[in-house]
């Protein structure tokens, strides 16, 4: 699935796109200023997503991406 798919899907699924997930990670504290915090691992972001929204392990990777800057939302 490409990161397009990703994000589609999880919009589909909980209605958050990039923007609503970026805040939400502000508010629980795992990113400030729209940065990753450098103690937040991969796992504490798949856990949440799991627990809050129950995304699967590559879909809360694709927001684990967005999060840590290593996608963005025009990319492939």
């Amino acid at each position: 699935m490409s990161f397009q798919g990703y994000l589609k899907t999880i919009k589909e699924k909980t209605g958050n796109g990039p923007a609503e997930f970026r805040t939400l990670a502000e508010q629980k504290g795992f990113t400030i200023d729209g940065k990753l915090q450098p103690e937040v691992k991969a796992g504490d972001i798949v856990n949440w997503l799991k627990n809050d929204f129950d995304l699967g392990q590559g879909h809360s990777m694709a927001i684990y991406a967005l999060l840590k800057g290593m996608k963005n939302e025009d990319s492939e």
